[in-house]
């Protein structure tokens, strides 16, 4: 499929139009977080707050807000679920960065660059607990249950990245069933969740799981992508961490694949050694292999498929909201 690439837009602007169609919630999804991560435990307490204080684009919550509202949702219950949606996200994060010995994340150090591995784990280990009390006080069955699902699928998409840190031989389906795993699921719960939360049909719960499903891949993708291609800046985080980490990510597994015997050879070396020690060249053979290219495009294709999901819904604002993340996924530079 062509990729249609169209000129990149102000990215902030264009995403605080989209929060704009849910000011008022989004603002009581952040007080439900600031105060659901309250606790008479100092340490959980300063710990939480520097994460709620890094920012974050939130989009996770952003979708379950947009699918409520496209759903015709009336009650209340969707601040909750946002919540319960950005505390799984947010322990998620904290136990990669531990287990990926990260020290930086949105341009700061991560929590545990500041206080150890050991309070990171257990205080996302306090978040996942909470995002499990909002679960029963929502106390909607099918929802409990995709949800439930999610937490166990995200800990086998982080098993898996494991199992393949280092792999040189890692397939490009075996690199799509990781994102698959470690990054979709969430965002595909978040949205089916809010259609089950408004009594949608299955053929809408259906809709709006797909879209959350590509929007998730595409989001991935050009995350992957923006590590050989970004701006340390601009992203917050190390240019080339997913190399110095062993991540076979598909910028490297297509590079490998389409690169002359010595250029595959130099970025296999630099994988399995988890270095990045010959960044620079590796950055160079990976553009050069045309392998962020055909990751774009992927990205490209996967939008394609979400805006075609959002056009099935009822139109409305919250509609072209779910529509423009979807953009917003693939046209970010961080």
């Amino acid at each position: 499929m062509e990729t249609r690439v169209t000129p990149k837009p102000n990215t902030s602007a264009s995403l605080s139009a989209i929060h704009a169609l849910v000011e008022r919630d989004f603002g009581q999804v952040n007080d439900r977080i600031r105060a659901q991560l309250h606790s008479e435990v100092p340490l959980i307490n300063e710990i939480g707050g520097y994460i709620i204080d890094g920012g974050g684009k939130r989009l996770r919550p952003l979708v379950v807000l947009l699918a409520a509202g496209a759903c015709g949702y009336r009650g209340n219950q969707h601040i909750a679920l946002a919540a319960v949606v950005e505390f799984l996200h947010t322990a998620t994060l904290l136990h990669d960065d531990v287990v990926d010995m990260s020290d930086l994340r949105r341009g700061r150090a991560t929590a545990n660059a500041n206080w150890g591995n050991a309070p990171s784990v257990l205080v996302g280990d306090f978040i996942y607990s909470r995002a499990f009390q909002l679960m029963v006080e929502i106390g909607d069955l099918p929802v409990m249950r995709v949800l439930a699902s999610t937490t166990n699928t995200l800990a086998e998409g982080e098993i898996l990245q494991l199992v393949n840190t280092g792999r040189i031989d890692l397939t490009e389906a075996d690199y799509l069933r990781v994102i698959q795993h470690k990054t979709a699921q969430l965002f595909s719960a978040a949205a089916e969740s809010a259609a089950l939360l408004a009594n949608c049909q299955e053929t809408e719960v259906g809709t709006l799981r797909r879209y959350g499903n590509h929007l998730g891949m595409a989001f991935q993708l050009i995350d992957d992508l923006l590590d050989y291609d970004g701006d340390t800046h601009t992203l917050g985080k190390n240019l080339g961490d997913d190399l110095a980490e062993g991540k076979p990510t598909l910028p490297l597994i297509h590079c490998m694949a389409q690169s002359s015997e010595p250029d595959a050879k130099t970025v296999a070396t630099a994988l399995r050694d988890r270095s990045s020690e010959r960044l620079d060249e590796v950055i160079d053979i990976v553009r050069r292999s045309g392998a962020l290219d055909y990751t774009r495009t992927q990205a490209y294709q996967q939008l394609q498929n979400a805006l075609e999901c959002a056009a099935q819904l009822r139109p409305s604002p919250y509609r072209d909201g779910l529509a423009q993340i979807a953009r917003f996924a693939v046209e970010r530079d961080s």
